[in-house]
């Protein structure tokens, strides 16, 4: 945290006296309204003027259009009406300085980050939102105020699945483990969807599932919701779902024990679990209890299939995030003299893709979000999860946000501990009788962020050490559509479910 706010901090908040700030620097303040005493990360959007755009449009970062607007942003500790602080738009910018915007008109927006979650999940409830100002550039640029606090939402559910949502069950446990790592009381929480007709007395599989990259409790409340109204129309066997909510501070925390987010995968497999399987009516057997979830939450649920193979008796990961850091989405990390960035040839490494076109380079994806802040964003979720714990109390970096240039220290540490790719051939041994023929991937050949290459990789591995293997790839499917087939939107999901009730109940048919 020091060192962030040393690397972004660099202004000095300005008396209300100050002259007018030089073109490469916004000045923003905070309405009388909202009270004093402020602090979060302070981000500013510009972008040109779109003759389209709505006044009320908001200017905003675009993952898939990473330099559509540029960032500028800062730490302020103590944000107050009638004082401006500066935002450095020259050196703490992204793509480019200020300064060397195209001459014409742009828009202006600011938004205080308080929970510093927007790298995560943008702006959200309790954040502070100014109004587009439009300026002309170059020239001056006057004073950008926050008044406005971005409101709490809860959005209605779909009308045919509201009278399921008062059905479901929360899971709020407090984790022992996770509560003595942080010295305060942590939480697993989610939702549960029972089979129609549950009363407590018959036995049902049981299935975990994972939320991807900007996944929340909301989310998962509402996937829960949708499993309960495909079970009751007949469209999924009877299970017991639990959804699971693994979002945080840091990003998702994949339920994998770290050494900074702390034991997440000792608390689900040795205090959850078996707490839920006290509670409910559930197959406590390795044959009854199945692991999904897609993105990053298929890499969740691969890592826990491959790291507890007696627990679990099967993993449905979709479009998981890399298994084998040969390619760490486009990268090899093993490669000599590694960069983030870009080739021994210098190209660039493509990140996403729409249509077979590159939409946006690691570099482009990695730059954005280290302004947006240093918590919650993609990479330093990954790194939150994989690396060894620095000596400021923070995940050691693995690749330097400036330059990409990768630490060999930190790719030996996620090399041994975190490459599912590596962990399946170096103990294949010990995981053969309880894993062959766990693992069902399902991935598409166009997937937006390309994890069609690592699956590949990983399927290889296996094959090797002569592994049972069910790796699918879906031609043309890109991320987004995986789970559709025609008219149907979850085909995917019903098939899966299918497929996890044949292992816990041999000799059942689908309808």
């Amino acid at each position: 945290m020091i060192r962030a706010l040393m690397l972004f901090g660099t202004a000095l908040l300005l008396g209300a006296a100050t002259p007018a700030p030089r073109p490469a620097a916004v000045p923003v303040t905070i309405a009388a309204s909202l009270g004093d005493h402020q602090s979060g990360r302070l981000i500013v959007f510009i972008e040109r003027v779109n003759p389209r755009a709505r006044p009320s449009d908001a200017v905003d970062f675009n993952p898939f259009a990473p330099t559509g607007a540029t960032i500028a942003a800062r730490e302020v500790t103590d944000l107050r009406p009638a004082r401006a602080a500066l935002i450095d738009a020259e050196t703490d910018a992204f793509p480019a300085p200020l300064s060397k915007l195209a001459p014409g008109r742009y828009r202006i927006q600011a938004v205080l980050d308080r929970n510093h979650d927007y790298a995560y999940n943008g702006r959200g409830a309790g954040d502070l939102v100014s109004p587009a100002v439009t300026v002309s550039l170059p020239g001056a640029i006057p004073t950008v105020t926050l008044n406005t606090v971005v409101p709490a939402t809860d959005p209605a559910p779909r009308a045919d699945l509201a009278k399921y949502y008062a059905q479901l069950r929360a899971v709020d446990f407090q984790s022992n483990a996770m509560t003595a790592f942080r010295g305060v009381p942590t939480f697993i929480r989610g939702w549960i969807a029972l089979p129609p007709g549950y009363d407590g007395k018959e036995r049902f599989p049981t299935v975990y599932s994972d939320g991807g990259f900007g996944s929340s409790l909301g989310s998962a409340k509402r996937s829960a919701a949708n499993m309960m109204a495909l079970m009751a129309d007949g469209k999924a066997p009877p299970m017991i779902w639990v959804y699971l909510d693994h979002a945080g501070g840091t990003g998702t925390h994949e339920f994998a024990d770290s050494a900074n987010n702390g034991p997440w995968g000792t608390a689900l497999t040795s205090e959850l679990i078996p707490s839920l399987e006290r509670d409910y009516r559930m197959d406590a057997r390795p044959s009854g209890r199945f692991l999904t979830g897609h993105s990053s939450g298929g890499w969740s649920t691969l890592w826990l299939q491959v790291r507890y193979p007696k627990i679990f008796g099967g993993s449905w990961p979709t479009s998981p995030d890399p298994g084998d850091f040969h390619n760490f989405t486009n990268v090899d990390l093993y490669a000599p003299n590694a960069n983030f960035y870009a080739g021994a040839d210098g190209k660039q490494f493509p990140l996403i893709r729409d249509k077979g076109k590159v939409i946006a380079t690691v570099s482009d994806f990695a730059r954005a979000e280290a302004v947006l802040g240093a918590y919650g964003g993609q990479y330093a979720s990954f790194e939150w999860v994989f690396s060894p714990r620095g000596i400021d109390g923070r995940p050691v970096p693995l690749f330097d946000r400036a330059t990409g240039r990768i630490d060999p220290a930190v790719v030996a540490y996620w090399h041994d501990n975190y490459d599912i790719a590596n962990i399946i051939r170096r103990d294949w041994a010990a995981l053969k009788p309880d894993l062959d023929g766990k693992i069902h991937l399902t991935v598409g050949t166009a997937d937006t962020f390309y994890l069609d290459g690592p699956a590949h990789l990983l399927e290889a591995t296996m094959r090797d050490i002569g592994a049972k293997t069910d790796f699918r790839y879906l031609p043309g499917k890109t991320h987004f559509d995986l789970y559709e087939r025609g008219a149907d939107k979850e085909a995917l999901l019903k098939d899966i479910a299918w497929e996890m009730y044949a292992v816990a109940r041999p000799g059942s048919k689908r309808p």
